[in-house]
């Protein structure tokens, strides 16, 4: 409902509940709509496709599932490293929109028959600076109104900074933390 009320018009793109795996499809209509397809109807999963769409440019936005490569469960070690790379920005602003939400954030290395993670801790890590980087410098227009939305309509804003020291110790117990002020 959120996504919905705040993209649908502006952008032609609605949130849809999917089966087994998430997808995005391109609007095929002049006036059709876009469609981000989250799995099964986790919340998780909604939050984590909606991040690839709020990173994805206008170009990306008219090629299915962005044109993004994407080789399934089961990677080698260098797929796996291709694949936490370019994951970082997206689960990036997935992590700040489950705080946002009052929803807990699980990193994913999404490759449970292969070789695991290519380097979990650096993994976590490169997720959290990056994140902490879109704190301090700004998210992506789409990323910063739907993490707004987010705040205001779980009543997060006020404590948000707060629930964010303190998920970012739960994750990164080894790691101390300065306080990250929210703009």
């Amino acid at each position: 409902m959120l996504f919905n009320d705040l993209f649908r018009d502006e952008y032609r793109t609605v949130l849809v509940r999917g089966g087994d795996e998430p997808e995005y499809l391109p609007a095929t209509e002049p006036d059709g709509f876009a469609q981000i397809i989250f799995a099964h109807g986790y919340y998780a999963s909604a939050l984590h496709e909606i991040s690839h769409w709020c990173i994805a440019g206008e170009y990306r936005r008219r090629l299915r599932d962005f044109g993004y490569w994407y080789c399934p469960d089961g990677r080698s070690a260098k797929q796996q490293r291709a694949f936490e790379k370019a994951e970082i920005k997206p689960q990036a602003l997935e992590r700040l929109f489950s705080v946002a939400a009052g929803a807990r954030f699980h990193i994913s290395v999404d490759n449970l028959s292969g070789t695991g993670a290519w380097d979990e801790d650096a993994f976590r890590r490169n997720v959290t600076a990056q994140a902490n980087d879109y704190l301090e410098h700004g998210l992506p227009a789409r990323a910063g109104q739907f993490f707004q939305t987010l705040r205001l309509f779980y009543g997060t804003e006020a404590g948000f900074n707060e629930v964010w020291n303190k998920e970012t110790r739960r994750l990164m117990p080894e790691c101390s933390v300065t306080d990250t002020e929210v703009n």
